[in-house]
């Protein structure tokens, strides 16, 4: 039985706090709706969550958590049940959400020792239809997190949180590389990447159209943001893509048209990402090389930090 129902956000720590939030404040196209003592709340405009990035203050910088949705508190507490019946261990028991939009929830370690979070029952942030040639996030796309161990990962979200798989990436020389994961039709709401550590390989937000992705893309070029790939096309999840490196080397997204699946009917694909129309259908997109790959190694993740309730 499937228990979550979607991304919540994704909480980065990060030891420039004020460039940071200038950049998602900013030139991303975020909103910040609530900001304490180093840290910052950050709304996508056409999305009804509370925040999609919280940023934290930090001598050192890291992936403090991954938050996805449950559909009421009954959920939230049989998942709790569920995942200490299998030997996972909380950081905390489900309880009261002492975040922006409150609701009910509790964290827990996955299997690479990242911190999850699975929430109810926050409140719905006002939110606006985002207009014609409107560049900025709808909402949170999803994230891709690297593991050394590919697919224990892939297992371990399958068996306690209820993931499917939908696509994976692969060679002849490499083998799997990435699996594309859903908690919905959405093609993906979370790939795993293979990498030589543990740590944040992606974020994603998801724009308007195509035209909006486009000018997006070009504003954050414009504004002297190091782009690492795009614009293109995937294959798997046949969604738009070009990548950046946000001030503290974290890669993000502007994606749009990620693919929705007949789940009754769909069966996962092996792609060959070494063929070029794999990795970008256009051709449009600089070429996918070992260079471009190791910038979404990005830093290892240097141990667990239990972040504090907000």
């Amino acid at each position: 039985m499937r228990l979550l129902t979607h991304l919540r956000h994704v909480d980065l720590a990060v030891p420039d706090f004020e460039k940071q939030r200038d950049f998602y404040a900013g030139v991303w196209g975020l909103t910040e709706t609530v900001t304490d003592s180093g840290l910052s709340f950050l709304a996508a405009e056409g999305s009804p969550e509370q925040y999609v990035v919280r940023l934290r203050r930090a001598a050192e910088k890291r992936l403090d958590l991954v938050s996805y949705g449950a559909a009421n508190a009954a959920d939230v507490d049989t998942l709790a049940e569920r995942l200490l019946a299998g030997g996972v261990k909380l950081i905390s028991r489900p309880g009261k959400v002492d975040t922006p939009g409150g609701g009910y929830g509790f964290r827990f370690f996955d299997v690479d020792g990242r911190v999850i979070e699975v929430s109810s029952d926050v409140a719905v942030r006002t939110h606006r239809r985002i207009e014609e040639k409107e560049s900025i996030p709808v909402k949170l796309s999803h994230v891709v997190l690297n593991s050394p161990d590919l697919n224990r990962t892939r297992e371990w979200y399958e068996r306690h949180l209820g993931f499917a798989h939908s696509d994976t990436l692969s060679s002849p020389h490499m083998g799997d590389v990435m699996h594309f994961m859903r908690i919905s039709n959405q093609h993906h709401s979370m790939a795993i990447a293979r990498g030589p550590h543990t740590s944040l390989h992606h974020v994603s937000f998801e724009m308007r159209g195509i035209d909006e992705y486009m000018r997006g893309s070009g504003r954050v070029m414009r504004a002297g943001f190091r782009k690492i790939w795009g614009p293109g096309r995937h294959m798997a999840g046949d969604n738009t893509f070009t990548y950046f490196l946000d001030p503290h080397g974290n890669t993000v997204e502007y994606t749009t048209e990620l693919e929705i699946l007949d789940e009754d009917t769909w069966h996962p694909h092996v792609y060959d990402f070494s063929r070029p129309e794999v990795t970008d259908q256009w051709g449009t997109a600089n070429a996918m090389n070992e260079l471009v790959a190791k910038e979404s190694f990005n830093d290892p993740d240097r141990g667990v930090f239990v972040a504090p309730p907000c």
